[in-house]
């Protein structure tokens, strides 16, 4: 019979095999359930953001985050890269009017923000690429969000903010 110290050590080769036909199939699950699950929570961040963004911009404010914005386009901007944790720009974040009548035509410049129009926010160009790609394609993921609302109306006299 061996001793208890020579049959250690001459196991120790074993756990290291062990450990590695544990680990590897662990981490590759563990890699995979992100890599499906952050996509979707991404898509999910973001529509969640762009329906703020809707929600404060047909309101006509111009503050948000104590910082005072000069275009109403701004400000919305703003409010959407705050709900997305800081993962969009502003050049993935686009603001824009449409007349609420048919041909329901994208409408800009002064006045495209008058009360009745429709305020569309969408957020796209924003990709992402999988930890390890399981389709075997690098190509990256492309996720967009759009929400659109009736811009509210004004109190008598009062003018809309540049768009």
């Amino acid at each position: 019979m061996k001793s208890g110290a020579v049959r250690r050590r001459s196991e120790a080769g074993n756990s290291v095999l062990e450990i590695t036909f544990v680990l590897l199939p662990l981490l590759a699950l563990t890699f995979a359930i992100f890599d499906f699950a952050m996509p979707i929570f991404m898509k999910s961040m973001f529509e969640s953001a762009v329906r703020e963004g809707c929600r404060f911009g047909i309101t006509y404010q111009m503050t948000w985050g104590g910082t005072t914005y000069s275009t109403q386009t701004s400000a919305i901007q703003a409010v959407v890269k705050s709900y997305s944790l800081g993962l969009l720009s502003t050049s993935n974040i686009s603001v824009q009017y449409y007349s609420p009548n048919s041909p329901y035509s994208q409408l800009t410049g002064t006045g495209s923000n008058s009360p009745g129009n429709i305020l569309q926010v969408s957020v796209t160009g924003y990709s992402w690429t999988p930890i390890a790609p399981i389709w075997r394609s690098g190509s990256a993921l492309s996720i967009t969000a759009v929400s659109a609302d009736r811009l509210e109306g004004l109190p008598a006299g009062t003018s809309p903010p540049s768009p």
